[in-house]
C-alpha cells in the first residue's frame, strides 16, 4: 500500500526518539495535574502552533488529521457543559442545565483532551518507527527481540490494509453478495486471518534464525545518538510550558484558577 503524503523534515524529526518520548510522557503527567483552565488553554495553543508549523506536513493534511480530535474536544467539553452540575445557572431546558461551574469544567476537560491529542500527534508525525525502536534498544536498553517484534507488527499494519482491499476487490469482481453483517465478516476474516498466521510464522522463523532469542550483544545498522536538536526540543517545551503557566496566572482569560 503506497502513501503519497509528502512532508519536509524539521528539527522535530531529527531529535532523539527516546528523549522525545520521555519528554512528552512527562508533559502528559504534568497536564493531568493542571487544574487551571487558563494554563491549559495557553498550553493547547502552544502545542497547536508547534503542530501546524513544525511537523512538516501540508496544512490540508494537518487540518484533516486534526478534525477528529477537535470533535473529541467539542464532545468532551459539551457533555460536561450541558449536563454538569453547579449553583450559578446560565440556561436550563429539560435535561440540559448549563451553569457557570459546568462551563468551566467542560472547557477544562476539553482543553486537557486537546492537549493529550496534540502531544500524541506531535510524536507520531515526527517519529519514524524504525528510529524509535532503534533508539529504545540503544538508549533505553530494550531487548532486541521485543523491539523487532513490535517493529514487525507495525510493518504488518499497511500490509493487512492492502490485503483487505485486495479481498474486497476480488469479491466485487466475482459479484459476491453479502447477506448480513455476519456473512460479510466471515468472508473477510477467514482469508485475512489465514494470511496473517502464515506471515507471522515466517517472521518468527526468520527472527529465530537470526538468533533474536539470544541474550548476546548485537550490532545495529542505525546508530541513534543525541544532537543539538535535542537541546532545542527540551528548551522549546520548557519555554512553551513556562509561558503557558505565566500567561495563565498573570493574564487569565477566565477569573478562575482551580475548577476542581
Amino acid at each position: 500500500m503506497k502513501w503519497n503524503i509528502h512532508y519536509r523534515e524539521t528539527w522535530l524529526h531529527h531529535t532523539n526518539p527516546s528523549l522525545k518520548l520521555m519528554v512528552l510522557i512527562l508533559l502528559f503527567i504534568v497536564v493531568l495535574f493542571v487544574h487551571n483552565p487558563n494554563v491549559l488553554i495557553n498550553f493547547s495553543f502552544g502545542l497547536l502552533l508547534l503542530f501546524m508549523l513544525y511537523t512538516g506536513y501540508p496544512w490540508k493534511f494537518l487540518l484533516l488529521l486534526f478534525l477528529p480530535f477537535f470533535l473529541v474536544f467539542v464532545s468532551t467539553a459539551s457533555s460536561m457543559i450541558l449536563f454538569g452540575e453547579g449553583s450559578t445557572t446560565w440556561f436550563r431546558w429539560g435535561l440540559i442545565h448549563v451553569t457557570e461551574e459546568s462551563f468551566l469544567r467542560g472547557m477544562h476537560l476539553g482543553f486537557r483532551a486537546l492537549s493529550f491529542a496534540l502531544l500524541g500527534l506531535l510524536f507520531s508525525l515526527t517519529t519514524r518507527p524504525v528510529r524509535l525502536f532503534y533508539s529504545l534498544m540503544q538508549q533505553l536498553k530494550l531487548k532486541p527481540k521485543y523491539a523487532y517484534s513490535f517493529l514487525a507488527g507495525v510493518r504488518l499494519i499497511p500490509i493487512m490494509i492492502e490485503e483487505f482491499q485486495t479481498v474486497r476487490n476480488a469479491l466485487k469482481v466475482r459479484g459476491v453478495v453479502n447477506n448480513g453483517l455476519f456473512e460479510k465478516m466471515k468472508r473477510y476474516a477467514i482469508p485475512l486471518l489465514s494470511q496473517s498466521i502464515r506471515r507471522a510464522q515466517r517472521i518468527a522463523v526468520a527472527m529465530e534464525a537470526k538468533r533474536f532469542s539470544n541474550s548476546a550483544e548485537r550490532t545495529f545498522y542505525y546508530e541513534i545518538g543525541f544532537s543539538k536538536y535535542d537541546i532545542v526540543l527540551v528548551a522549546v517545551f520548557i519555554i512553551v510550558t513556562a509561558a503557558a503557566y505565566y500567561a495563565g496566572i498573570y493574564y487569565p482569560y477566565i477569573p478562575v484558577e482551580d475548577v476542581r
